[in-house]
């Protein structure tokens, strides 16, 4: 497991390494458009590149799939709404006339603010299935298990981060007098990730020319490290502590909570046991998602909330793995 974590976190330790040490010579219009060429460019890519893999191409093809995986992602993805919805409701009593004078100094205002408050529900909310999950899930999860596992990440990635992830977005992003429904239905129909991972599922069985074809393979490395680089330069930029305290909330629901009740529920629910339930559990208990730093970018939210985020859920998952691991495995 600790040889499948270091494999897993180098490719994260080396580029954000290099987006702190090059961020003071940046110039500081770069992070947004490193951030908007990968919403409009780079995920899309990507994700054309994963529907047109022949391992996602067999997978597609088998007959008996875990169909329960997608429901469980739903149900998790609603459960991170759900608890993040109350927390900004609490929050918000708290910091009410009546008790604002006694809450104020442990309950910050400044996440009142829509920017911050959409941050905040996105890094509870969407975790990194691809990178993290799918690294470590083959090594800790039977066969079986992992087309659990490959489910729910798609699922995740397709519905999660370009669904409710963009509606989350473009629901924060406006002010509440010029929020209508259909701006979120708007900006989830223009989605290019969404188009691209169409586009390759349906033409996955068109033979392209090599070059294109590695080419297509070969930009998602490179997606990749530029999705670290940009949590690099935005780590340096953070100011003080605020954002990191902050994001022990958003760190601790996606890390330890949801984790905790996706392994209770899968088990009186539905019934399940072993590498099944295992890799449900470690899915939905991944770090917050990089992806959610990108639509920070596109939609002007609080970049320092999400990336303190993914730093500190990155770390708490290398604490919390063993213990899902031998309460679940």
């Amino acid at each position: 497991m600790t040889e499948t974590l270091f494999h897993a976190y180098a490719p994260l330790i080396l580029w954000t390494s290099l987006g702190l040490l090059i961020f003071k010579f940046l110039p500081q219009w770069f992070p947004r458009l490193l951030g908007r060429c990968l919403y409009w460019f780079g995920v899309p890519l990507e994700l054309l590149a994963l529907a047109r893999q022949r391992g996602f191409n067999e997978f597609a093809g088998e007959v008996s799939l875990p169909i329960l995986a997608p429901i469980i992602t739903l149900g998790v993805l609603v459960l991170g709404l759900v608890m993040t919805s109350l927390i900004l409701k609490g929050w918000k009593l708290l910091l009410s006339d009546k008790l604002k004078p006694y809450s104020a100094k442990l309950f910050p205002p400044y996440l009142l603010d829509s920017s911050s408050s959409g941050s905040f529900v996105i890094s509870a909310v969407l975790g990194n299935t691809g990178f993290v999950g799918l690294a470590i899930a083959p090594s800790l999860v039977s066969s079986d298990g992992v087309n659990w596992a490959v489910l729910y990440s798609i699922t995740h990635n397709v519905i999660g981060t370009y669904g409710f992830g963009v509606v989350i977005a473009s629901y924060f992003s406006h002010s509440q007098q010029q929020n209508r429904w259909w701006m979120q239905l708007r900006d989830v129909l223009s989605v290019p990730s969404l188009w691209a991972f169409l586009f390759g599922y349906l033409t996955r069985s068109v033979q392209l020319p090599e070059i294109i074809e590695s080419g297509l393979q070969g930009s998602v490395n490179i997606v990749i490290a530029c999705a670290f680089l940009l949590t690099g330069i935005r780590l340096a930029q953070l100011q003080g502590w605020k954002s990191l305290k902050l994001a022990f909330v958003p760190a601790f629901l996606r890390v330890f909570l949801t984790p905790l009740l996706v392994g209770l529920a899968t088990t009186l629910f539905f019934g399940l046991s072993g590498s099944p339930r295992l890799a449900m559990v470690l899915m939905s208990g991944v770090p917050t998602a990089f992806a959610g730093l990108i639509l920070a970018e596109e939609y002007n939210l609080d970049r320092d909330l999400i990336t303190s985020s993914i730093i500190i859920s990155t770390l708490l998952l290398l604490l919390v793995l063993p213990l899902w691991i031998l309460v679940f495995g």
